[in-house]
C-alpha cells in the first residue's frame, strides 16, 4: 500500500520497534498455521537494513527507541545476565546508524532491555550490567506481563505468569529501577489493565509507559467483542491516566491481537480506514493522559500485520489533524524524547 506522505516535515521519534531473528523460535509454536506465526513469517528476520529502509519512507523520522524482544541473548553470560547480549547487539546497530552513512535518522538512539524482575533485589545486578553494556543509550527495561486464560490469544511462548505485576518478588525487583533512574515499559492485555494501575500506584516515583494503548483484544475468544468491551477498557484507561508517573504509547493497534484490521498480514488498508478504526482508542488515551503524556509508536515489525510503515504514520497524522502545532510536536517526538531521555536528537 502506497500513499502520499502527510505532513512530511513533522519531526517524529519512533519510540517502539524491534530487531530480531525469530527463525530459531518457530519450532516452539504448536501449530504451523497459528495466526501469530502467519503474521510474523514475512518478517521472521528483521534487522538494521530492513528497518532503516522503512524509516526512509518519507516521514521525518529523527530517531527511534529499540524495545526488547528476547533477541540476540548471550547464553555465555549465564541465565540471569544473558539478556545483556541483546543490549550489546543493539548498541552496535545504534553505532552503525550514528555513523551517518545510512541516512539522517538515528536508529536505536535509546535502548529498552530486559531483566527478570522475579529475581527480586538481585535483578539490580542485571540492571547494572545492562547499563554497562550501553552507558549512553540504555534507558530502562520491559518485563512483559501479557497473559490471558485463553491460550490462543498469545500462543504458549509469549504467556507471562498471571498477575505478574502484583507478585511480591517481581515488585522487589521493580524497586531496583527507581534507584537507578530507569524507566519501565508495561505490556499487558486489556483485561489486565487493573494490574498496571495497581503497580503504578505502588511505585509513584518510577516512570512507567503503557504499551499499545493497553492492547484491546479482538481475536480468539475475544473475536467480535471490541465494541462490547470498549467501555471496560475506557474506564481503566481513564483511571490509569490519573497516575502522573504513567505515559501511554498510541499504537500497537495494527497487531493481529487487536483485529483492527482483521485482515493481515500487510492488509493493504489505507490510512483513512485505519484512522477510523483506531481513533476511538487513541482519542480516549489522549483524553486520559493529555498531550504531554502520550506518544505515537510504530510497534514495527509487529504492526506490519495491518499497516505499512508510511501508511501507519499517515493514519496517526490523520487522527491528530485537529491538534495544535505544539501538541503535535509533543505527541510525535517531544514526549518520547523526554520519557526516554534522548532530548539531544531534537536539538
Amino acid at each position: 500500500m502506497t500513499e502520499a506522505i502527510i505532513e512530511p516535515d513533522l519531526p517524529i521519534i519512533d519510540p517502539h520497534h524491534h530487531l530480531w531473528d525469530l527463525r530459531p523460535m518457530l519450532p516452539m509454536f504448536p501449530e504451523p498455521r497459528h495466526r501469530f506465526i502467519e503474521g510474523l513469517v514475512p518478517v521472521a528476520h528483521y534487522a538494521f537494513d530492513q528497518f532503516n529502509a522503512e524509516v526512509a519512507c518519507g516521514h521525518n523520522i529523527l530517531a527511534t527507541i529499540f524495545m526488547e524482544c528476547g533477541a540476540f541473548y548471550n547464553a555465555g553470560y549465564g541465565e540471569a545476565k544473558k539478556t545483556v547480549g541483546e543490549v550489546e547487539f543493539v548498541n552496535g546497530v545504534a553505532a552503525q546508524s550514528a555513523s551517518g552513512l545510512y541516512g539522517n535518522a538515528r536508529l536505536c538512539t535509546g535502548i529498552v532491555g530486559h531483566a527478570d524482575l522475579l529475581q527480586g533485589s538481585s535483578a539490580g545486578e542485571v540492571l547494572d550490567a545492562l547499563l554497562a553494556a550501553s552507558p549512553n543509550r540504555f534507558k530502562g527495561i520491559r518485563h512483559q506481563g501479557a497473559w490471558d486464560a485463553d491460550p490462543e490469544v498469545l500462543g504458549p511462548p509469549f504467556h507471562a505468569p498471571p498477575e505478574l505485576y502484583r507478585d511480591a518478588k517481581f515488585r522487589e525487583g521493580f524497586a531496583e529501577l527507581s534507584k537507578r533512574g530507569m524507566s519501565f515499559d508495561a505490556w499487558i492485555l486489556e483485561p489486565q489493565l487493573p494490574d498496571v494501575i495497581d503497580l503504578a500506584r505502588a511505585f509513584p516515583d518510577t516512570p512507567i509507559c503503557l504499551d499499545h494503548c493497553g492492547t484491546p483484544l479482538g481475536m480468539a475468544s475475544y473475536a467480535g467483542k471490541l465494541e462490547e468491551r470498549f467501555d471496560v477498557w475506557r474506564t481503566n484507561i481513564l483511571e490509569l491516566g490519573k497516575c502522573e508517573n504513567v505515559m501511554v504509547k498510541l499504537g500497537g493497534l495494527a497487531m493481529h491481537n487487536c483485529a483492527m484490521p482483521e485482515q493481515g498480514p500487510a492488509a493493504g488498508i489505507g490510512s483513512e480506514e485505519l484512522a477510523r478504526l483506531w481513533k476511538p482508542y487513541i482519542e480516549t488515551c489522549i483524553e486520559a493522559f493529555g498531550t504531554k503524556r502520550a506518544m505515537f509508536e510504530s510497534n514495527y515489525p509487529v504492526d506490519r500485520w495491518g499497516a505499512t510503515y508510511p501508511v501507519l504514520w499517515n493514519a496517526f497524522k490523520r487522527i491528530a489533524s485537529g491538534a495544535s502545532a505544539e501538541e503535535k510536536a509533543a505527541l510525535f517526538a517531544g514526549n518520547a524524547a523526554r520519557f526516554y531521555r534522548v532530548e539531544h536528537v531534537l536539538a
